[in-house]
C-alpha cells in the first residue's frame, strides 16, 4: 500500500545544547497544501524545530526530508532557502528604508544582488506577480510607502508577502499574531487561510483564539519537552488532559 507523498518528513530528531535536550525523538509529517499549527509551552522546542528545518542548527540524530527527495541535513541555510523553504520570524525583518514594493522585488525568486533586484528590468511574469502579492497582503495602497512607516501588523503581512515573492513551497511562520491588535490578528488569520492549499504553511502560535481561527478542520500539533505530546483537531487538542495540564491549564491560571 503506497503512502501519501509528504512535503516534509522529519523522523527521530534529537538535539541537545550543553546537556539540555531541546528536541527528543521528534517525528513530524506535513502534506502538500496543509496549514499546520504548532503550539506548546515556552521551552517546548518549537523554535528549535524550525531551526533544524532551515539549517540554522543541525540535529544530533534523525532525518529531515523535503519533497521525498531532498535530505536537508547536509545542506546549509542558503541551499535550503533555494529549495523553497521560507521562514518568517516573530519580529518582522523587512528592509525599513526601502518601499513595500522594493521589499517584494528584493525577495523575488532567483539569485539577484541588491542592485540588480532594484534596477534590473523585471520579466513580465515577475511584473505580473507583484501586484497580485500586494493585493493578497492588502498593501496595494502602501506600495510606495517606506516599510519602516508601516504599522506592526502591516510589516508582518509584508514579510509574508516576501515569502510569496520568494516563491517558497513551505512557509514557516513564527508567532505572526504577537503584538497585534485584535483586528490585525483576525486579518492575519484570513491571510493565512487564503494561502492554504496553494501553499504549505507551518504556524507557531500561542494565541489560542487565533489558533482556533486558522485551525478549524485542520490538524494542530502540540510540542512538550521537545516531543509531540498530542496531534489532532483543535477541539481534540483543547480537550486533551495532558495538553490542559502542561499548557492550556497553565495559561488559564496565568490569565
Amino acid at each position: 500500500m503506497s503512502r501519501t507523498p509528504m512535503l516534509l518528513s522529519a523522523e527521530g530528531l534529537n538535539k541537545s545544547f550543553s546537556g539540555f535536550q531541546a528536541i527528543k525523538d521528534l517525528s513530524f509529517y506535513l502534506e502538500h497544501g496543509e496549514l499546520r499549527t504548532v503550539i506548546g509551552p515556552n521551552g517546548a522546542g518549537k523554535t528549535t524545530f524550525l531551526d533544524l528545518i532551515t539549517g540554522r542548527t543541525k540535529p544530533d540524530s534523525g532525518t529531515i526530508e523535503f519533497e521525498d527527495e531532498h535530505n536537508l541535513l547536509p545542506m546549509n541555510e542558503f541551499e535550503i532557502y533555494r529549495l523553497g523553504i521560507g521562514r518568517k520570524f516573530q519580529t518582522p525583518t523587512v528592509y525599513t528604508d526601502h518601499t513595500v514594493l522594493e521589499n517584494l522585488q528584493l525577495s523575488l525568486a532567483g539569485s539577484r544582488g541588491v542592485f540588480r533586484s532594484l534596477f534590473a528590468r523585471l520579466k513580465s511574469e515577475e511584473r505580473d506577480r507583484l501586484p497580485e502579492i500586494l493585493k493578497t497582503i492588502k498593501l496595494t495602497d502602501r506600495a510606495q510607502w517606506k516599510a519602516g512607516a508601516l504599522a506592526h501588523g502591516q510589516k508582518q503581512w509584508l514579510e509574508i508577502g516576501m515569502l510569496l515573492a520568494q516563491d517558497a513551497k513551505l512557509l514557516l511562520v513564527d508567532e505572526p499574531a504577537a503584538g497585534m491588535t485584535d483586528e490585525e490578528t483576525h486579518r492575519t488569520g484570513e491571510l493565512l487561510l487564503s494561502l492554504a492549499g496553494n501553499h504549505t504553511i507551518v504556524v507557531i502560535e500561542h494565541d489560542m483564539t487565533f489558533v482556533r481561527q486558522i485551525s478549524e478542520g485542520r490538524r494542530v500539533t502540540v510540542l512538550h519537552q521537545g516531543s509531540v505530546l498530542c496531534d489532532g483537531s483543535v477541539d481534540h487538542v483543547q480537550n486533551d488532559e495532558r495538553v490542559i495540564e502542561v499548557y492550556l491549564g497553565r495559561k488559564s491560571k496565568a490569565s
